[in-house]
C-alpha cells in the first residue's frame, strides 16, 4: 500500500507552489526574462518511462535558467492487478518535480484532467477513464483514497491553463476554434474561469477539448493570445510530433516514438528553429 501521508504532503505543497509561480496571473504563466530555455513535453497519459526520459533531457539541475512544461499526465493504459489505472503515479511524479524545482516546472492539465476533476465521462477503448483512475487510487491508497483524490483535485485546480514566453510562443493543451472564440482574449486567462467558461462550449472547455487545428483557427487564435507560435498536445501523432499548420506544433509523449521540444527564449523563433529543437526517442 502506498504511503498516503507522503503523497498528500507532496501534492498539496506542489499545488501551493504552482499558484505561487513567478509571472503567474490567474491561469496564465508568463515566463520571466531570466528564463533562457523552455522544454515542452506532449501528453503523457501515465507513461512513466517517457517522463523519466523528459526529466533526463530537461536536466534542470545543470541548467538553472531552463524551464519545463508538462501536460496531461492522467488516464493511461498501465494497470494494477485489480484493473485500476496507475497513472496517478505520474501525477505524483509531476508534483514531486514541481517541488524539486519550484517556479521552473509547469503543469498544464488537459481534457483528461478536466474530465477527472469535473466528473465528465471520457472513454478509451470503450472503458470509463475516470472510473479506472479512481479504482487505481483506491487500490494504491485503500481507506485514504478519498483524501488523495481530493488533493489531486486541488492540484488540477491550481495548475495554469497556458504559458507564454518572452519570444511570443504560446503553449496550451489545444486551441479554441473560431466559432467558440467570442470575445476571448489573453485577458480571459488572467482570472479564474467561471462556471460558464468550463461548461461544454465555454472558452476554458474548448482550450482543453477542441480539435480544430486548421490554418484559419490557428491564425485567429494566435492573434487573440498575441503569439507567433503555438505548441499544443491533445492529438495523437504517429511520429510523436506534427505541424498541424504553419504556426502550430503538436507534441505527443504518451507512447513511442515520443517527442519533446527545447527552444531558446532569448531570441526570436522561426519555424526552422523550432523544428531543430524537436527531440524524439
Amino acid at each position: 500500500m502506498a504511503d498516503a501521508r507522503k503523497v498528500l504532503t507532496l501534492v498539496r505543497h506542489a499545488a501551493t507552489l504552482l499558484r505561487a509561480t513567478p509571472g503567474r496571473q490567474g491561469r496564465l504563466v508568463r515566463l520571466p526574462e531570466t528564463a533562457t530555455e523552455l522544454m515542452i513535453a506532449g501528453d503523457m497519459h501515465g507513461h512513466v518511462e517517457n517522463f523519466r526520459e523528459v526529466y533526463r533531457r530537461a536536466d534542470l539541475g545543470n541548467n538553472p535558467s531552463r524551464h519545463l512544461l508538462l501536460q496531461e499526465v492522467v488516464h493511461g493504459s498501465r494497470q494494477y492487478p485489480g484493473g485500476g489505472d496507475r497513472s496517478h503515479q505520474l501525477l505524483d511524479l509531476a508534483a514531486a518535480m514541481a517541488c524539486q524545482y519550484p517556479g521552473r516546472v509547469h503543469f498544464l492539465p488537459g481534457n483528461h484532467e478536466y474530465a477527472q476533476r469535473h466528473g465528465r465521462r471520457v472513454e478509451r477503448d470503450g472503458l470509463d477513464c475516470n472510473e479506472l483512475f479512481t479504482r487505481g487510487v483506491n487500490e494504491a491508497f485503500g481507506a485514504d483514497a478519498p483524501q488523495v483524490l481530493a488533493a489531486y483535485d486541488v492540484l488540477i485546480d491550481a495548475a495554469p491553463l497556458a504559458l507564454v514566453t518572452p519570444n511570443r510562443l504560446f503553449a496550451s493543451h489545444t486551441i479554441i476554434p473560431p466559432g467558440k472564440l467570442g470575445s476571448f482574449s489573453l485577458s480571459h486567462l488572467l482570472g479564474e474561469p467561471d462556471a460558464e467558461a468550463i461548461r461544454v462550449g465555454g472558452w476554458a472547455y474548448c482550450l482543453m477539448w477542441s480539435r480544430d487545428v486548421s490554418e484559419v483557427a490557428a491564425a485567429e487564435f494566435a492573434s487573440r493570445v498575441e503569439a507567433d507560435w503555438l505548441v499544443t498536445g491533445h492529438i495523437v501523432c504517429e511520429a510523436g510530433h506534427a505541424w498541424a499548420n504553419s504556426r502550430q506544433l503538436i507534441l505527443d509523449t504518451h507512447a513511442n516514438p515520443a517527442a519533446c521540444l527545447l527552444v531558446p527564449l532569448d531570441r526570436p523563433l522561426s519555424r526552422d528553429g523550432i523544428q531543430a529543437g524537436i527531440q524524439t526517442w
